[in-house]
């Protein structure tokens, strides 16, 4: 969108917040840079610039702007609905793998050499691998600076910085303050020490009901509860493990985080977003679906649902297989044996444990798996190939290659496959036209119902079908679509 410079002023001057993410204003008068939305007087346009990432803007040499920080924006929903290979290189460089892995790591994630990597993101975002992972660590400090009393020499290593030099000079050039001052500027600290609070923008609207009351009604017991209007889960991370709780605002979903190592900061955040579909453009989907007339309706009455996502791929898969053909709670206890027999104990108020690893579900006794044989195969099949790590559900999966991966275990079918693809994988056109609730809300709607002529019909809701299931679903008495009491 950046080089289209016509649209990015209309949005500039309007101060459009739903284009925050999508491209990043820079002013060559003042050389700063800025979100869509700013809320200082828009520059003469002579003077306006167009980066497409907050790193391209940066590397210009441009500092982000301090009224409007746009270094916090929400992020682009581009990286989340394409399954090509910049969309994969972003989704790793935010699940931190250019700096656990450097450059090389993501290029054979890829499949490609370290020249080709930088060279695709060089030509669509302005950056290459390095900035745009430089970009996310001066976020993570910035953080980290203003809603912790860590030492400047902590920080700079939670944030993945290789020295104490490097942290000061990038945050010098980034924000045009140095750590110290940026720490006077810091909000208060949180109720309960070693908890980061933070907000997570989204683009607006946000139907909370049907993205939180599914999380909530879903959750596996000792790993994920809703408490006094917060939805709280434990969280496996590179470096050790958190307990996030989450809790749904008008402008922003309010996020405090307990780490066991703050170098899973950024990799945290980024993980949360993922699993509340907080990048998306509801406004965008809304406006595919309502093309048509038979849902339209449905939409109108309840805008800016979201796709409920996992900030665990393996684990959302074998979830995905406790519950076929069963109902939630049945999947939840299901789920809730598997955790107490192998899963890691934590110390938590109210949570115990981090969901088993797939290879401590590959040891575990079949005597403990009280399903039916061909659900205890399809298990032992899943959980075999995610150890040995042959399948591929992670953030830069190839979602067709997973998807026929998948196919190939006993078991599995369409239905398991395209949830799995919906939730775990992401991929924001996802349809399962077989679901019994899909095609009850669809004949409900005069939709058809039967899942050749609902597949043919549903080619005008894409790519954004993921979404329509969301919909579809709402139409029906679905308790996931409630948030508790």
């Amino acid at each position: 969108m950046h080089e289209d410079a016509e649209r990015c002023v209309r949005a500039v001057r309007s101060k459009d917040a739903r284009f925050d993410g999508w491209f990043f204003t820079a002013v060559l008068t003042t050389r700063i840079y800025c979100r869509p939305s700013c809320p200082v007087a828009p520059p003469k346009v002579e003077n306006m610039r167009f980066y497409p990432s907050a790193a391209a803007a940066q590397q210009a040499g441009f500092r982000a702007c301090k009224r409007c920080r746009p270094d916090a924006s929400p992020g682009s929903p581009l990286w989340n609905h394409r399954a090509d290979s910049v969309a994969k290189a972003m989704r790793l460089i935010a699940d931190g793998v250019v700096d656990r892995e450097g450059v090389p790591g993501l290029a054979v994630r890829l499949g490609y050499s370290v020249r080709q990597v930088e060279r695709l993101l060089l030509a669509e975002l302005g950056a290459g691998p390095l900035a745009l992972a430089r970009a996310q660590r001066a976020q993570t400090a910035r953080l980290l600076i203003e809603t912790t009393a860590l030492p400047m020499a902590e920080v700079a290593t939670a944030a993945g910085f290789a020295s104490v030099r490097a942290f000061n000079e990038t945050v010098r050039e980034v924000f045009a303050l140095s750590p110290t001052d940026l720490r006077t500027r810091r909000r208060p600290a949180p109720d309960t020490p070693g908890v980061l609070s933070l907000r997570l923008p989204f683009r607006a609207p946000l139907r909370r009901d049907n993205l939180f009351g599914h999380l909530a009604a879903t959750g596996v017991p000792g790993v994920e509860e809703w408490r006094d209007g917060a939805y709280r889960r434990t969280l496996r991370l590179p470096h050790g493990h958190g307990v996030v709780s989450l809790t749904p605002q008008d402008d922003h979903v309010a996020c405090k985080l307990a780490l066991s190592d703050l170098r899973d900061l950024s990799i945290a955040i980024a993980r949360c977003r993922r699993m509340l579909d907080l990048d998306a453009d509801p406004v965008a989907v809304d406006e595919q679906l309502r093309s048509d007339p038979l849902l339209a309706p449905v939409v109108d009455a309840g805008p800016g649902r979201r796709v409920p996502g996992t900030v665990d791929a393996a684990e959302f898969a074998v979830r995905a297989v406790l519950g076929q053909q069963v109902s939630t709670a049945a999947a939840r206890t299901h789920a809730g044996r598997l955790v107490r027999a192998v899963g890691e104990p934590i110390t938590d108020h109210g949570l115990t444990h981090l969901f088993p690893t797939p290879e401590a579900l590959a040891s575990l006794d079949p005597a403990v798996l009280a399903m039916p044989r061909a659900r205890k195969t399809a298990f032992r099949a899943l959980v075999e190939v995610l150890a040995d790590g042959s399948l591929d559900l992670g953030v830069g999966a190839d979602w067709d290659k997973a998807r026929a991966d998948l196919l190939a275990l006993p078991g599995f079918g369409p239905w398991t496959v395209e949830v799995i693809a919906m939730r775990a994988l992401g991929d924001p056109d996802a349809f399962i036209p077989t679901d019994l609730g899909i095609r009850i809300a669809a004949r409900a709607l005069g939709l058809p119902d039967t899942p050749a002529a609902l597949v043919r019909r549903a080619q005008a809701w894409r790519p954004w079908r993921a979404y329509a299931v969301q919909y579809l679903w709402a139409t029906g008495d679905h308790a996931v679509n409630r948030l508790p009491a």
